[in-house]
């Protein structure tokens, strides 16, 4: 038997399997299931986020179907995750005993769990790993207590209440599927146990597969000790197996990430139509109004006002700042800057300080530097704007020539007036102004008006000579002009018709 260890509190993890070889074919689709996202990550990255925080010694990811789509990715974001391959897909038992073939003497608690249950939390997994060390078990059955238990495996106990045995759907009798108490498919290891059982599982079924549930049943028929614990949450348990249910733990996971927010300190005023990702990071005291998705590797800071119908991805916002109507992504806004209605902020785009970027208002790749104002209908890319600067409606910086792109500097407290192009590469200096209606081709020195336009000429008497009998002759000469047509309503009878004559 098993001997429980000396700090059952803080138990050892020898290794934790993620479970991730499924083909997901009812999700039709040719991005592997596990690799579809859920709050802004992968459901693999939950399943593998609440396993990492156990701390195993070693944390192996069973791949098999799109193996080098879900490698590639393990490899990328979790370089610590070490991958098993199972080139055929023969059951959970098989796909253990693939992940265990680099570790024949495993030692410790070996925890088994599925990379598509993204609501499972480290807390419970935590819980089962204690619980199983406490007791000293061969086995601990992670179980749920389900509405409608309706093809899960069933929990059958003993007259005592201990644990007897998993009984599939298909084989339980009547009284048998009215249990609610059903099997997660989550279980903790005694490591030695499951090596030594693992070998002696058979495909004598049905599928033809080695089921892991059987190892349950060995250790049952040895007499090794096998109990259950119960999650708190029955949606820690609940995997994903089609867009239906991908759909579902979407609205279950925000749920929980903008109840936990709110709890920090966060207003959310309508969270049926927030969306936060997973590790979104937001100060206490912000405000998030209706229709807002504040998406994976935002920060928000304190005090900020959000919304509505905003969406922030991998943006950076400071303290109090305010963002309206308005798509951000890969931005930097300072402390007190302001963002729209209406604007778009690319990557590498920073207000910095008080900075503002009014209604449709585009900046790419550009600084804007603290208390500057781009208010409004103009395109900043590629530009470092410095500290008050104002540049006026409908500015653009013709950046690009086709081939390469260029860059512009406004200089502090310059002044770009309306409806102005400034062709890049090109300078406005501190403190110089530029003339409403300017194409800028040539730097503009400090302190200096940069006016660059047609001259205006007036025709004289143009309208008079070329449409002599229009409104707009007479009204130049000040003589009356005949009203416009009256638009009458026709009169409407009391049975509902029109009245005409």
């Amino acid at each position: 038997m098993p001997t429980p260890p000396a700090d059952p509190t803080n138990p050892r993890v020898g290794t934790v399997v993620v479970l991730a070889a499924g083909a997901g074919t009812r999700m039709r689709s040719r991005i592997p299931k596990v690799l579809h996202p859920v709050a802004g990550r992968p459901l693999l990255w939950h399943a593998v986020t609440a396993a990492a925080a156990l701390q195993p010694d070693d944390l192996v990811a069973v791949v098999g179907h799109g193996r080098e789509q879900v490698s590639a990715y393990l490899t990328g974001e979790h370089p610590g995750v070490r991958i098993a391959v199972q080139e055929v897909q023969l059951g959970t038992g098989h796909a253990v005993a693939s992940a265990l073939q680099d570790v024949p003497d495993p030692s410790g608690t070996v925890l088994v769990t599925y990379g598509d249950t993204p609501l499972l939390r480290p807390e419970t997994l935590q819980a089962l790993v204690r619980d199983h060390a406490a007791g000293g078990r061969a086995v601990t059955v992670l179980t749920a207590e389900v509405a409608d238990p309706t093809g899960y495996g069933r929990i059958v106990r003993d007259a005592d209440g201990a644990f007897a045995a998993i009984v599939e759907h298909r084989d339980a009798t009547v009284e048998q599927r009215a249990v609610r108490e059903i099997n997660s498919g989550v279980y903790a290891f005694d490591g030695p146990t499951l090596a030594r059982l693992l070998p002696q599982l058979t495909a004598a079924n049905a599928q033809g597969e080695r089921y892991l549930t059987d190892v349950i049943g060995l250790a049952v028929a040895e007499g090794a000790a096998v109990g259950t614990v119960s999650a708190e949450d029955p949606q820690d348990t609940e995997g994903v197996n089609d867009r239906v249910q991908l759909a579902a733990m979407s609205r279950a996971l925000n749920d929980r990430i903008v109840r936990e927010h709110q709890l920090a300190g966060v207003t959310v005023l309508d969270p049926a139509t927030t969306w936060i990702h997973s590790g979104v990071t937001i100060g206490a005291d912000t405000v998030i109004r209706p229709g807002s998705s504040i998406e994976a590797g935002t920060v928000i800071g304190e005090g900020c006002d959000i919304g509505p119908d905003t969406t922030l991805s991998a943006c950076v916002v400071g303290d109090g700042a305010t963002v309206l109507r308005s798509h951000c992504s890969g931005a930097h806004i300072g402390p007190d800057a302001t963002v729209g209605p209406f604007t778009f902020l690319r990557p590498d785009a920073r207000l910095l300080e008080g900075a503002k970027a009014g209604a449709y208002v585009e900046i790419k790749k550009s600084t804007i530097g603290a208390g500057s104002k781009v208010p409004h209908l103009s395109y900043v890319g590629d530009a470092t704007v410095g500290t008050g600067a104002n540049i006026g409606a409908g500015t653009i910086t013709a950046n690009y020539d086709g081939v390469g792109k260029y860059a512009t500097t406004i200089g502090d407290h310059a002044f770009v007036g309306t409806n102005t192009t400034l062709i890049a590469p090109v300078t406005v200096a501190d403190g110089a102004f530029v003339a409403a209606g300017s194409t800028i081709t040539d730097d503009v020195p400090p302190g200096d008006l940069a006016v660059a336009r047609g001259r205006q000429r007036n025709v004289d008497g143009w309208v008079t000579d070329r449409r002599p009998d229009s409104p707009a002759a007479r009204a130049a000469a000040g003589q009356p002009t005949a009203p416009s047509p009256e638009v009458t309503t026709p009169e409407v009878t009391a049975a509902g018709e029109d009245h005409r004559p």
